[in-house]
Order: structure tokens, then sequence, then C-alpha cells
């Protein structure tokens, strides 16, 4: 199985009209994935290579049944975007858009929380998430991942999402689903969501987890991993030799004095029951052991 989307996922993508929108959403077709919309009030009726589109999400799935949205507004629109989502209908929606003002995610994010219960957000700022030969949505590369399990990868960085998926090929070891929870402040979806639907998961067999330096998610993580799961976790923390005190890209890579730093993260993740590497090749070899003596 996989976790959030598969094959059945019907995507509306807001922003199709755009170069970037258009690029990734005619990819993730080409993919596979089921791209039925896509949405501009000013392009309505018109299309994007046979992808219809319509003013509004909610227009979009009244014609398409749309049930997830990927979003590739602009910053500035994405608040707006999220509720016109919602509000439309879908069950799921993924931003793409990096940039989104923390004061529009804290705002988003508990209104979705308050008023739309029933609707998961990914993001913003994140790579999206993968389904390996069932659904793509978002920036990733389909090519480099393989599909068939047993492993449920869920990351923080962008890039390392791509590395640990390409690593786990490269071994001869599929994915179930690959999550990019992205690195912002306010993510819609974080870990604990991700490991929870994991352990849930019957194809899902272990779990590679990346995080980095900043905040407090992957402690968290540690402790849910400590008392709640019962499957074989692998990590990987970026950042062990980030200087504290500076933003190291992500605007949620921030360490203050002890909180946030690798190495507490690291330490934690270990204590849990995980098995940490000290880089991403190095929890691609022990993601091999595990998978091994399942």
């Amino acid at each position: 199985m996989s976790i959030f989307v598969d094959e059945n996922t019907k995507v509306v993508y807001q922003g199709l009209t755009g170069s970037q929108g258009r690029f990734y959403g005619l990819l993730n077709r080409d993919y596979g994935t089921q791209v039925v919309a896509g949405t501009n009030p000013k392009k309505a009726g018109t299309d994007v290579d046979g992808v219809p589109i319509y003013a509004s999400v909610g227009e979009a799935v009244e014609a398409t049944g749309a049930t997830a949205s990927c979003v590739f507004i602009p910053a500035p629109g994405v608040k707006g975007a999220v509720i016109e989502a919602a509000e439309g209908g879908v069950e799921f929606i993924v931003v793409i858009t990096e940039g989104v003002p923390a004061h529009d995610e804290a705002w988003f994010f508990n209104k979705l929380q308050r008023d739309f219960p029933q609707v998961r957000m990914l993001g913003p700022n994140c790579p999206g998430i993968i389904s390996p030969g069932k659904c793509n949505i978002g920036i990733t590369a389909g090519h480099i991942a393989k599909a068939g399990g047993p492993v449920g990868i869920v990351s923080r960085s962008g890039t390392l999402t791509y590395q640990a998926l390409y690593e786990l090929k490269q071994k001869d070891i599929g994915c179930t689903t690959c999550v990019g929870i992205g690195g912002d402040p306010v993510p819609g979806t974080n870990f604990i969501d991700c490991l929870e639907a994991f352990e849930a998961d019957p194809e899902t067999q272990a779990v590679m987890m990346i995080g980095e330096i900043g905040g407090s998610a992957e402690e968290e993580a540690a402790e849910f991993i400590s008392t709640s799961m019962t499957k074989p976790v692998v990590a990987y923390i970026a950042g062990v030799t980030a200087p504290a005190g500076k933003k190291m890209g992500h605007a949620g890579a921030i360490v203050t004095g002890n909180k946030g730093t690798a190495q507490a993260k690291m330490q934690a993740l270990a204590q849990a029951g995980a098995k940490v590497g000290q880089n991403p090749t190095e929890a691609g070899e022990l993601m091999v052991e595990v998978v091994a003596s399942l």
C-alpha cells in the first residue's frame, strides 16, 4: 500500500498555467499521476496540453472528482489558494511554493485545523509526495524511486529526500511512499503524522527518517518512536557542523544554544531505538541491514 496518495488520487494543479506548474504538472501526468484539472480564473475554459482549466478548485472538483490539489501559486497568493482548495472539497493539499510568510502559514494551518479537520496539507516549501509506480505530486523526479516497498521515507530536506530515494534504489530497495514535509516553521504535516501512517500501513515494514537542525520536531518524533513504533527506523540528521545561532537554508533550521542541534537530535533518536547514520550513504547502508533482517 501507500500513505496519503495512490493510483486513485485525482489531482488539480493550482497554477498549472504558469511555467513551473505546467512543467511539473505534465511531468507528474507522464509519470502516471491522474492530473485531471488546473485552475486559473482568467483562463477558465482553456486547457494545458489537454488538461482542462477551471476558474476555481470547487468547479474542478465538481467536474472531475479531484481529491487532491498541488499548489504552484506564488507565495503572496498561497494563503488564498490553500483555503480555496479546502473550501473546494479536496482532502489533500500539497504546497510546493517556498517563501510563504510564516504569519500566513500559521494562519492557514490553524484555519485548516479548526474548520477543515478532514483536510491534510503537506508543506509549504516541500518537494511533495511520491508513491512510486502509483502517484507523484510535486517536484520529485520519478525515475530515482523504486516501487514495491518495503521502506517508507519522511524527510524535512528536499535534496536529501531525493538522495534517500536514490540510495535505496541503488541498493535495489523499493519505497511504499516518500513524503517531503518541508523545512518551514509551520509544516502542515509533521514527522509524527507520517510515522503514524507508516506504522499503520501493512506494506511498509521499515521507515527512513531524515531530519535537520532547528526546532524540536525530531525529538518529538523520537519520543513517538520509543512509545508507538513497532517497525524499525533508520534516521539521519543534517547539519552536524552547522554553527549555533545561524539560520541554515530552511526557515525552520535555526539552532539556539543547545536546542535543535544535530547532536541532540541524533542522541534522542538513538535512545529511542532508531539506527542513526552519520551521513546519507551510511543511513542507506543501515537500511540495507534492516531490510535484510525483516
